[in-house]
């Protein structure tokens, strides 16, 4: 026998009557009676729906592990521990289908090319109707929308006369510009991300058991689901000019694929250059767009190269007391994280592949790893375009300057070893305020 918790009110949570937990299920349990679920199938109808949810009405048909929502998921438990969202909650989608109807692509019915998302996830509400009408826990993993932004740079580039008000895609002269926005969560079909990675699915399947501490059990009591939804952030896509360009090889395409870096890209710290590149990014997005071509920037939540911002600042820390020089940058993350990144960019192709990308006309990044992951996929890309070196940040110069001297793609110098040895940043002898 299980107690219930109580919640913030000191009311019982809104849980079933029942008071027995089921820890895990097993094939061919009486409690296990899962909708099927053909990862790869071209036609929705016979791939099936993405069902994790655990809701009564749907906890014997689920043919999925994890949790909707990434890492909100955390946010939800709390919802219905504190009383606050009925534990067997099933959301309206009235009026929310897509703002631009996404051509299917080949890809869609491709289960090697698309194993990190769902491609169908979009139209739930319309593809799988009969199943929400049973009262089953169907859930959206991409919601698509229309938006206006507004960037500082993009502002002070209209100032500049680097960019012009068309009325279409920049709308005002105080830098307003129209967007079409795809949110998406993670659904991993794990075959396919083992294969992406070189390892057996067993392996990948104990080790996220694993190293997740335990929390998703059928990740090895049940190999005979496939899918699983990770408790981690998932992107964004941002699309500069008609969402339907996108596809067409016949116009010309800019794109930026972007990691999170929440102090530089909202913060504007200048340690790094991230901020800089993505502005740069959606400038050039812009720019294309309104030449007749398409502008795409791609957002993943990756903060501090997936390390997190805990790590990160650690290794700043590290970095100015131990002498911030660009020729140990690796080294003060390796020290602490183990690795350089872990970032690891084989699954991120998925959504070029969902939008339908055939090839990418200026890839604005200088990374191999994501230059190489693209190619590998079979989307050529024929421009790389490197940060120009007058919006780099000077105290950036550590980072940008070891990055290109460990490969990474540029048209202007690379250093030498003694010579990295001399890119310093700034204030590292008397940059705290605690003596220690």
């Amino acid at each position: 026998m299980v107690s219930q918790p109580n919640g913030a009110n000191g009311q019982k949570g809104s849980f079933p009557s029942s008071d027995r937990i089921i820890l895990t299920t097993y094939p061919g349990q009486s409690v296990v009676n899962p909708i099927p679920l053909n990862w790869g199938a071209a036609d929705p109808h016979e791939r099936g729906p993405v069902l994790v949810s655990r809701a009564s009405s749907t906890i014997t048909k689920r043919n999925a592990i994890g949790a909707h929502g990434g890492s909100y998921a955390v946010y939800n438990a709390l919802a219905i521990a504190a009383g606050d969202l009925p534990y067997n909650f099933l959301p309206s989608f009235e009026n929310t289908h897509p703002t631009f109807d996404f051509p299917q692509q080949p890809a869609w019915g491709d289960k090697r090319k698309i194993v990190a998302m769902d491609p169908f996830g979009h139209e739930v509400s319309r593809l799988y109707k009969n199943h929400l009408d049973d009262g089953l826990d169907v859930r959206p993993t991409i919601a698509v929308t229309r938006a206006t932004m507004r960037l500082a740079e993009i502002t002070e580039s209209l100032r500049e006369g680097c960019l012009q008000v068309d009325g279409d895609i920049v709308i005002s002269k105080e830098g307003d510009v129209r967007v079409t926005k795809a949110a998406v969560e993670p659904v991993w079909y794990l075959p396919g991300v083992a294969e992406r990675f070189g390892i057996d699915e067993g392996s990948l399947r104990r080790t996220l058991y694993e190293q997740c501490g335990g929390s998703f059990p059928e990740l090895i009591t049940r190999p005979d689901i496939k899918v699983f939804l990770p408790p981690i952030g998932g992107l964004t896509v941002y699309i500069f000019g008609p969402p339907d360009r996108v596809s067409n090889p016949n116009v010309r395409l800019a794109l930026r694929i972007h990691d999170e870096c929440n102090g530089s890209d909202v913060f504007q710290s200048d340690i790094c250059t991230c901020r800089p590149y993505l502005a740069f990014g959606v400038e050039e997005a812009i720019k294309e767009a309104q030449a007749g071509g398409s502008g795409v920037v791609i957002y993943f939540r990756k903060e501090g190269r997936a390390l997190g911002e805990v790590v990160k600042y650690l290794v700043y820390n590290a970095r100015k007391r131990g002498g911030d020089t660009a020729d140990k940058y690796f080294a003060r993350t390796e020290n602490i994280a183990g690795v350089k990144d872990m970032r690891f960019q084989a699954l991120m192709p998925d959504i070029l592949h969902w939008l339908g990308i055939k090839k990418i006309d200026r890839m604005l990044s200088m990374s191999n790893m994501k230059y190489d992951a693209i190619t590998q996929q079979g989307i050529p890309i024929i421009e790389r375009i490197p940060i120009p070196d007058h919006i780099i940040p000077q105290d950036s110069r550590v980072e940008i300057d070891a990055k290109i001297n460990a490969g990474y793609f540029t048209t202007g110098k690379r250093y030498t070893d003694e010579e990295l040895s001399k890119v310093q940043g700034r204030g590292w002898q008397s940059w705290e305020d605690v003596v220690h």
